[in-house]
């Protein structure tokens, strides 16, 4: 897959403009490409040429170097539309921000002259079989003096590995001779998503997020140059607002599935639902028990829309400025709590206020539940409210965090 040239956003407003216009083209289809798992090939090929992909690319490289709360709001845009497309371009946001805090000036102006010219990067991270999500099997291996490598393993839930130009995969160096000269550790490379030796596999079958290209990509002996290899410890080792901004990113998903789901609620009440004959109303939107639930239910949403927007800035004021990175982390902590707590209500209030006929399987209104329920799987918010705590009874600061 080739890069399909880009329009340039030059402000954070027009990102926010372009933003809202591609959600309500996105929103049309939505259900119906999750009914058919319909992989939205040409609304990525949309999104890539539009410039959305490239706000956060610094100012000195043509970019218009966005702070993380504007991209946050132009995802969570996204996300009332089509959960599916808001999540794909999650990790080329992440791995973007990895090279301009760890890559050197050849590897920015390489990879980041790419995205400003189209180019999509997917995730190659999560594997099977550790202990734990943070362990990294797969390796990489110094074939000639050092300057060129080989890459050997397999990677799971790489979303947006089936739209994507670039792959960035997480791996580990296996160097006990010390050959390459270069640290031990994690490393990131950066590589042609049809590179020899890499098999991409549409093999995502999850109840929801059904068509993000969440599969498994198998690497064998795959060719990579030193220049390709971007160390992970400047970004995950050291307190960045690195981990606080992919954080952001995913209640920012959930925030706009819960704002989706609410919006779809409130139309079919309005323009399908029978009142309750115990009511006396004759319109079901004059029931003052549904009105008294549509209340809490927009409590809800705009707490978690508020939270999300104040996570937004304390990202914003973390960025080159270490002693704010934990605030920044409890923030974003805050925010992922409220917005997994509304999209898993008011994605299953859906069918309590609009009654028997929502449930009907071709208006596919369960699929704002299923993103929610999956999406919100990604990592476990009762570690949030641990966090949390302990910051304030211990004064102890959120740890480093290693999945994203």
């Amino acid at each position: 897959m080739t890069a399909v040239g880009a329009a340039r956003i030059v402000s954070a407003e027009q990102g926010r403009a372009v933003a809202a216009e591609l959600a309500a083209e996105f929103a049309a289809d939505a259900a119906q490409r999750d009914a058919t798992r319909g992989l939205p090939f040409a609304e990525l090929e949309q999104l890539a040429a539009s410039g959305l992909l490239a706000v956060t690319v610094p100012a000195a490289l043509g970019g218009a170097d966005v702070p993380p709360s504007e991209v946050a709001e132009y995802v969570r845009l996204l996300a009332t539309a089509d959960p599916n497309i808001a999540q794909i371009p999650h990790s080329h946001f992440v791995y973007v921000n990895l090279l301009k805090l760890a890559g050197t000036e050849k590897q920015q102006r390489r990879y980041l002259t790419a995205v400003l010219n189209g180019a999509r990067i997917a995730n190659a991270q999560s594997e099977r079989g550790g202990a734990t999500v943070a362990d990294i099997a797969t390796t990489v291996t110094p074939i000639e003096a050092g300057q060129r490598f080989r890459i050997d393993g397999t990677k799971y839930y790489c979303t947006g590995s089936l739209f994507a130009d670039i792959l960035a995969v997480l791996a580990r160096l296996d160097d006990p001779d010390g050959r390459t000269g270069l640290p031990p550790g994690q490393y990131v490379a950066f590589l042609p998503a049809d590179s020899p030796g890499v098999r991409i596999v549409d093999d995502w079958n999850g109840l929801g997020q059904r068509t993000t290209g969440s599969g498994t990509v198998l690497f064998e002996g795959v060719a990579v140059e030193r220049d390709q290899l971007v160390p992970r410890s400047a970004a995950v080792d050291a307190p960045t607002a690195y981990g606080a901004s992919a954080q952001l990113l995913h209640a920012a998903i959930d925030t706009g599935i819960a704002r989706g789901a609410l919006t779809a609620a409130t139309e079919f009440v309005r323009e399908k639902s029978r009142p309750w004959f115990e009511a006396h109303v004759e319109r079901a939107i004059d029931d003052p028990l549904l009105i008294q639930r549509f209340g809490e239910l927009g409590v809800t949403v705009a707490a978690a829309e508020s939270v999300l927007r104040t996570a937004g800035i304390a990202v914003d004021t973390a960025i080159g400025a270490p002693d704010r990175v934990a605030d920044a982390s409890i923030a974003v902590a805050t925010a992922k709590i409220l917005a997994d707590r509304a999209a898993n209500e008011i994605s299953a209030a859906v069918f309590e206020v609009s009654g028997t006929r929502s449930a009907a399987a071709e208006l596919n209104l369960s699929h704002f539940w299923r993103n929610a329920r999956t999406h919100t799987l990604h990592d476990p918010v009762r570690w949030k409210y641990q966090h949390i705590g302990r910051t304030l009874l211990h004064g102890t600061p959120p740890p480093l965090h290693r999945v994203l």
